[in-house]
């Protein structure tokens, strides 16, 4: 996953909205959203390869989404970032205690941000720190660097997104569709080259062998349900179908 722009708004009629796109190979093999046959209570679409998640919801409310944090020739970690969603979304632990796990351990993964919910607490985790942040009420923009690092990307989904934050999952999509590159002027430096730098720039990613594949809407409503729409991208951006699921109390 690598823009996630989502309102914290504890008390509101939707106290949680996301919006979300993952950004991977399209050679990654990958299942849509869907309720995982083996841990029942779990939606979320799946990493065929390494058997984790970008993106899911879990009982209990449990709410769960990562990045990777983008640094040239970073070295891959022991385990798969997407086992920090799924251990949280089929396991049992609390909100807290799961957190805090995770930041003991942060150091067998590459770099990552993390954000864990459970309907009434939402934590932000960050791999290069031993703290897990309980954030206040407020719209946030998480890419991959630290929550709210101003890049193009995500000071224009963050924007977009705000301006349709109680309308439709449609809309919310649609904030999520944008191709358009940032200036080159604009453009972090990561190191990962200029070439790279641009094609990553812009919210939705299309190119022969990398874009977002998943575009991802999830709505928590304060009587506990919650909606979830994922529509799916294959190579040069080619739509591959949409998913709709309202997840039981």
């Amino acid at each position: 996953m690598c823009l996630i722009v989502f309102a914290w708004r504890p008390g509101h009629e939707r106290p949680l909205v996301v919006a979300a796109n993952r950004d991977e190979f399209y050679a990654r093999p990958t299942a849509p959203l869907a309720q995982w046959a083996d841990a029942p209570g779990v939606f979320a679409g799946r990493d065929l390869e390494a058997r984790g998640t970008w993106l899911g919801l879990g009982p209990g409310g449990r709410f769960a989404a990562v990045t990777n944090i983008r640094k040239g020739g970073a070295m891959p970690g022991k385990r798969s970032r997407g086992d920090l969603c799924a251990a949280y979304l089929t396991g049992e632990q609390s909100l807290d205690a799961y957190a805090r796990a995770v930041c003991s351990r942060a150091r067998e993964y590459a770099g990552f941000n993390l954000l864990l919910g459970d309907g009434q607490q939402l934590y932000y985790l960050n791999s290069e720190s031993t703290v897990p942040e309980a954030l206040a009420e407020g719209v946030y923009g998480l890419s991959n660097a630290a929550l709210n690092t101003p890049w193009p990307k995500l000071m224009k989904a963050r924007k977009a997104f705000a301006a349709q934050l109680d309308g439709p999952s449609s809309a919310l999509l649609e904030a999520l569709a944008d191709p358009a590159p940032a200036h080159d002027a604009e453009l972090p430096e990561t190191g990962v080259g200029l070439a790279t730098e641009r094609l990553l720039s812009s919210i939705f990613i299309a190119s022969p062998s990398y874009g977002t594949r998943a575009s991802t809407v999830v709505i928590a409503h304060a009587d506990g349900r919650r909606e979830v729409v994922e529509r799916s991208f294959g190579p040069g951006g080619g739509h591959l179908g949409e998913v709709a699921i309202e997840v039981p109390r």
